[in-house]
């Protein structure tokens, strides 16, 4: 089952995405509904390989991949939900490929054994997983902004412009995405501080001061916004910089742990 759902999947986000781009380019012309439909289907694959590989006898298996998993499954949610009230199917291209390249990821590594967790520590994971879903679209969001700035700079009107939003809308999804990741963050960081007692025994320290510091980023970015009235490559920069800083501390520290020590 988990094998047939995965490939499933797979096969679906990347027909998606291959055809979002093609729409993007201008070399297809196609009811924008397909794709979504598409999109959904694959979801559902997605949604079953990963019950399957989250539920384990004893526990919840919640090891690098399998979160990697989680994340592209709740970012796929979110996009393709928002893209049932505004355009953003663009999304799509980078959005599908990651979903099914992380549900691959985590078919080929095999399942890994599950953990049992306390319910203040689930709330936690919850909220972390929550945080870095929204940070990811917000950092694709920037990805196709700085793509869309370029392409005006150099007069170029076709393409991936033409099907793009205007660039105010494009910059307020973004600081949008921003904010309510932060908002997110912050209750992750909160509860992890009240939920964990020794962050050094725990091997959460290093994770903990990149989620810090990469709040501090985020935070500056949202003050330089409102202050200062940031906008265009430099909202790019910022964001993409604090995106990494929060890579490298969940998945960088997971890594180490899970497969280096």
């Amino acid at each position: 089952m988990l094998a047939i759902s995965t490939l499933v999947a797979v096969m679906l986000y990347s027909a998606a995405g291959f055809l979002q781009w093609q729409v993007m380019q201008g070399t297809r012309q196609q009811p924008r509904h397909f794709n979504q439909l598409l999109g959904v289907l694959g979801l559902c694959s997605h949604t079953l390989a990963l019950y399957v590989v989250l539920h384990q006898p004893n526990g919840i298996n919640l090891s690098l991949l399998s979160v990697g998993s989680l994340i592209s499954w709740l970012v796929a949610s979110i996009v393709l939900l928002s893209s049932l009230r505004q355009n953003i199917d663009n999304l799509f291209i980078g959005v599908f490929p990651m979903a099914a390249i992380t549900a691959l990821g985590t078919l080929v590594a095999g399942v890994a054994d599950g953990k049992v967790y306390a319910g203040g520590v689930i709330a936690h994971i919850l909220l972390s997983i929550l945080a870095y879903s929204i940070f990811t679209i917000a950092t694709i969001q920037a990805i196709l902004l700085s793509r869309q700035i370029s392409a005006l700079k150099q007069h170029h009107t076709r393409g991936l412009v033409s099907s793009l939003p205007p660039l105010q809308t494009m910059e307020r999804l973004l600081f949008e995405m921003v904010w309510t990741g932060l908002i997110l963050l912050t209750a992750s960081l909160v509860t992890g501080f009240i939920f964990f007692e020794d962050l050094f025994a725990q091997h959460l320290v290093h994770k903990t001061a990149f989620s810090m510091f990469a709040w501090c980023l985020y935070a500056i970015l949202l003050f330089g916004r409102m202050k200062f009235g940031w906008r265009s490559n430099t909202a790019v920069r910022w964001s993409i910089a604090s995106f990494i800083t929060l890579a490298l501390g969940f998945f960088g520290s997971k890594l180490v742990i899970e497969w280096l020590v």
